[in-house]
């Protein structure tokens, strides 16, 4: 069995939200119950230079809807980045997953041959294979677990379950 372009991105990409959003669920839960101000979970970081819980979300969305969009040759919806409560970002991470539901197999079925170019490096476009395994999907995984790695740091009791959500399909 092969697995498509699609097979490998759509599906992969709506899951980590769906577990984001259960994780960020389960934090805005854990802080009601203790009494603790939403923002001190939104606005908390790992270090000084990283982004906050806030920006993490931001970026799993966009990382999605920009990988989704990129390899089939789209424009990915813009979303403008001014959430600043937790359903704010769950409002976005649904839009995402709207977007993710909207394409076809058939809209990446050229995904590989795809020149990809980040504004970050104009001369150098990566081809649309090396672009889904080297950027895109670490990319993903990254931003989804600083936002777990944050909320863990506050004591937010998750575990690997919660990040991998339901094998069961």
């Amino acid at each position: 069995m092969s697995l498509s372009h699609y097979k490998i991105i759509a599906p992969t990409c709506h899951r980590m939200l769906a577990n984001l959003s259960a994780i960020l669920a389960s934090a805005e839960a854990w802080a009601i119950e203790r009494k603790i101000e939403p923002q001190v979970l939104l606005q908390s970081r790992l270090a000084p230079d990283m982004y906050p819980l806030l920006r993490q979300v931001q970026i799993v969305s966009d990382v999605s809807k920009g990988a989704l969009a990129r390899l089939a040759g789209q424009q990915a919806p813009s979303f403008a980045d001014e959430e600043t409560t937790f359903a704010e970002l769950q409002q976005r991470i649904t839009r995402t997953q709207s977007y993710i539901e909207s394409l076809r197999p058939d809209d990446l079925a050229q995904a590989g041959e795809q020149h990809i170019t980040l504004p970050w490096l104009p001369d150098s476009p990566l081809q649309g294979d090396f672009y889904l395994l080297h950027f895109a999907l670490p990319n993903l995984y990254f931003h989804v677990s600083m936002a777990y790695a944050i909320l863990r740091h506050n004591g937010v009791p998750l575990g690997k379950a919660d990040y991998l959500g339901n094998l069961h399909h």
